[in-house]
């Protein structure tokens, strides 16, 4: 059958079963590009070249839910990392806010239906590393009484209670006001999102959590061994947890051979002065610079879809959904270059042979029977228990 048969499939799909994206970081690249001047990127225009989201691509991609990453960087600590999440939250609220038509608020999973009921998107956010909470429980439910309906408990960094995937181990995994903060976020119906964390992290977290955890944009480490995937072991343990694994799209992360090709780009975007995340265009023109002279390893929608079949297989497809980490990173896949592409994604799945029952789970229904079971464990919690106003000090000692 043709490539287009599939595609006319995939947005029929679509449209009744759109996709709920794991994680997009368009606040920060707002902040890093203008300064959250959103007159200056009119996200309800195209703005290719720019950025990898706009409204128009959004819909054209089939997406009927984002969750909006409200990330800082690790390099801003203490109430510096707090007042640059709320920052982020407040530039969240400016758009939906400016495009009532195309965006909608959603708090719960109810909002998330209702929203997909308007032929609106479902905004949610996402705040991406622990240290945006300053070691502090209320500050984690001022966040969650914010809006931010996920919090991934470390980014590249660790935190003084989580160990991340890309730093060297320090508690081991999480300490005892880790899984504090794993409780309380149970509590108060908060995900818990583990990708970025080690994988020792993952596995008390796993071990604490009574709610289903997620990982808002991670792969499979059994496709590409890199520290930010996720082992199969886990993956099978997610099963029982009842969470959901989003595949994310990173090159660097679903692709073995661009593995090497990124360590060596980073280095490069170092020796000019700039964070190799930076995704401004003058840090675009250092890359396509090195890019000229290093050719890179292409992914495509295919390794994504390896993924996807990995984790099927080993999670179970009641357990898998779908994170691109759009104006987070770099690069991305031929084909899913920017927030338009996921149609692409639905159509090669359905050319393997997936149908369109275990897509609808994929794109929608995984990730809003998560929050949904996460709001339940979290009205029977909080019946039985209040808020825990323990200290990090209190549970692991003096700071080391």
């Amino acid at each position: 059958m043709s490539s287009e048969y599939h595609l006319d499939r995939a947005r029929r799909l679509l449209a009744d079963h759109p996709v709920v994206d794991g994680h997009n970081d368009l606040p920060w690249a707002l902040r890093e590009q203008v300064g959250y001047d959103l007159d200056a990127r009119d996200v309800s225009t195209d703005q290719t070249g720019v950025l990898h989201t706009d409204i128009p691509r959004l819909r054209a991609g089939g997406v009927g839910a984002q969750f909006w990453s409200v990330y800082v960087p690790a390099h801003l600590a203490g109430d510096d990392a707090v007042s640059a999440t709320l920052e982020q939250i407040d530039v969240v609220a400016e758009l939906l806010d400016r495009h009532p038509a195309d965006l909608r608020r959603a708090l719960t999973a109810d909002d998330m239906e209702k929203a997909r009921a308007e032929g609106r998107i479902a905004s949610l956010m996402g705040a991406e590393g622990g240290h945006s909470i300053n070691n502090s429980l209320g500050t984690l439910r001022a966040l969650h009484a914010l809006g931010v309906r996920y919090l991934t408990l470390t980014h590249n960094d660790n935190t003084d209670w989580a160990d991340s995937a890309t730093d060297s181990p320090r508690v081991g995994g999480l300490s005892e006001f880790g899984r504090e903060v794993v409780r309380e976020m149970n509590r108060i119906g908060m995900l818990v999102d583990l990708s970025h964390v080690a994988a020792t992290t993952m596995r008390d977290a796993l071990a604490v959590s009574v709610a289903p955890v997620i990982f808002s944009h991670s792969s499979a480490r059994a496709v590409c061994d890199h520290p930010r995937n996720i082992p199969d072991d886990v993956l099978r343990t997610l099963a029982a947890n009842g969470g959901v694994a989003m595949a994310t799209f990173v090159p660097k992360f679903v692709l073995p051979a661009a593995v090497e090709w990124t360590l060596a780009a980073d280095r490069n975007m170092r020796e000019h002065g700039l964070h190799h995340l930076d995704t401004t265009p003058a840090a675009m023109r250092i890359h396509a610079d090195f890019e000229a002279v290093h050719p890179r390893p292409l992914a495509t929608v295919a390794t994504i879809a390896d993924h996807l079949d990995h984790m099927r297989e080993v999670a179970g497809v009641d357990h898998i959904g779908i994170g691109g980490d759009y104006d987070g990173t770099a690069f991305l896949p031929r084909a899913l270059e920017d927030v338009s592409g996921y149609p692409n994604l639905i159509a090669e799945l359905l050319a393997r042979g997936w149908s369109e029952r275990d897509l609808a789970k994929l794109t929608w229904q995984n990730a809003v029977r998560v929050l949904r079971d996460a709001e339940a464990v979290s009205r029977d919690l909080s019946v039985r228990l209040g808020p825990s106003h323990a200290t990090i000090g209190q549970l692991d000692g003096p700071a080391r």
